[in-house]
Formats: C-alpha cells, structure tokens, sequence
C-alpha cells in the first residue's frame, strides 16, 4: 500500500526510500501519483470480490482505467477492456463487460483483476496474494496466467504470498520478511536449496508432505511481536531456537552468504555450528 501511495491517513512513512523509475515515490504530489498508480504501477489486490465495485459492470470498471490515463473515448476503452478480457482468457468476454462481479466465480473474478492491472501496460505489477481462497486447479492456471502475460508485456512482476509452493513456481528472485523486515534474500535456487535464516528454515519445516512422515509437523513456536513493541535486537530471537544473547540485543544485518545469497543473522552459516556442537 506504501508502495501505492495507498496508506490511510492516520498511517506514515517514518524511513527508507521508494525508488521507481527515477521517481521518489515519496516527493510525488497527490496529482503525480495518481497518473502513476494503475498506468505505470498497478496492483493486483488479495480478494477480488472486495476490490472490485459491485454496482458498476466489468466494461464500465476496467474503461474507466483506459479513460483515465490514455485519453481515448469510451467506445476505444471498451474496445481495450474486451481485448484484455480476452487476453486473461475470460469466455464469452463481450457478454462479461455488461456482467457484475457477483456474477463471476472466484477464479473469474481473479482475472478480471489482473486485467485491471494490466489493462495500462504497467511497468510494475505488484501481485498480493493473488491466489488466495482459489482452489488448486484454478490456482495453477492464474499462476500460468501471470507467468504467460509476464513473458509477453515485459511487465515486472513482484509477488506477496505465503504460500512456498508458488514462491518455487514462478519466482526468480525471493526475499524472506519477518515482522516487516528482510531477513534472507537471494535466487530462488539459493533459498531453496540452503536456506540459512532460522525463521526461513521454519517456514520450509512446516511445510506438509504428501508421503508419509516420520515426526509430527513442525511449527514455529510465539507470536509475532506486535507493532507497537518490536524488540530492540533481531525480531525473530524470541522464536529462535539458535538465539544467543547477543540476538536479543543487537540486530543483525543483511550479510553475503554465497554468491546471490543475502542473510541477516549472526549465527550464519548454521551447519559450521552445528558440526561444531554449538546448537543442540
């Protein structure tokens, strides 16, 4: 939302920078970013059912975005929206720009929302959770869907998921976040394969197998700290096996672990430890 200009009012950015094509995003005037945001930068939001205005038609929703920064008529908007219609693979999309969103499965409205984001040709498209709440079959073919439009516009894609298994599908590069900070980055080949971050390796422990196991699942115990009172040292040293004192008081750095490979722990690499008998 911060990278959207789409924070509420009473929320602030307190610091970092937001870098997009030359611009800083945070010196652009209201006007500015408004001809930047669904044009330039788009947005694919987690639950389409939400996202889209149940009283106005699909045509009218995604004409509205062509009218507002192409400069074109109605009917050439029209014209556009059937044409991205088609592109996401809706059926019959002539008869679904008259159609109201609770008209549409799940999984339809999914693509009417990466047509709206795409409808502009976007530099940037960030994907929140795009795939929430669909079922498998559908899940895999809006991730094709990404992947395909991806390859065709040139558009970079950056997506937000929990979910590792479409991290591993459609991924290059991946960057692993606790608590609102970065804590591993690398290829997805790097994380994959040696994850080093403790919280990175929880989250790859957790994940269930199809086979038969021979422990139970693993979890990672606590909470996630709340907003208002984020430790001083690393935000994850209260849940982290490994943790040393110095966890809890300092914080760690994002630090080179092999070539594409970024980790912020002072614990790193983990296996030297281990074979050293210094982590039960």
């Amino acid at each position: 939302l911060a990278l959207m200009g789409l924070l509420p009012a009473s929320a602030q950015i307190v610091s970092g920078d937001m870098q997009f094509r030359r611009h800083d995003l945070r010196k652009l005037s209201p006007r500015e970013y408004a001809d930047l945001r669904g044009n330039e930068l788009a947005m694919i939001f987690q639950e389409p059912m939400t996202s889209l205005n149940p009283a106005f038609t699909l045509g009218d929703q995604l004409s509205e975005a062509v009218m507002r920064h192409q400069n074109v008529s109605r009917a050439q908007a029209m014209d556009t929206a059937l044409q991205i219609l088609e592109k996401v693979q809706i059926p019959a999309a002539e008869m679904r720009l008259k159609a109201y969103p609770h008209q549409l499965s799940g999984g339809m409205r999914q693509r009417v929302m990466i047509a709206m984001a795409l409808i502009n040709h976007p530099r940037l498209l960030i994907a929140d959770e795009p795939t929430t709440a669909l079922d498998v079959t559908i899940q895999a073919q809006i991730l094709a869907l990404l992947n395909t439009l991806k390859e065709e516009t040139g558009t970079a894609v950056l997506m937000i998921t929990h979910d590792l298994g479409v991290v591993a599908e459609v991924a290059q590069q991946v960057a692993v976040m606790y608590a609102g900070q970065v804590v591993e980055q690398g290829s997805v080949e790097a994380i994959f394969a040696d994850p080093q971050h403790p919280y990175t390796i929880g989250l790859m422990g957790s994940i269930p197998s199809a086979g038969a196991r021979k422990g139970p699942l693993a979890t990672i115990p606590g909470a996630v700290p709340l907003a208002e009172s984020m430790p001083n040292g690393c935000r994850f040293a209260t849940r982290c096996p490994f943790a040393q004192t110095r966890c809890h008081n300092e914080k760690p750095s994002l630090a080179a672990q092999g070539a594409d490979h970024l980790v912020a722990c002072f614990r790193v690499p983990l296996e030297q430890h281990i074979a050293l008998g210094e982590i039960a």
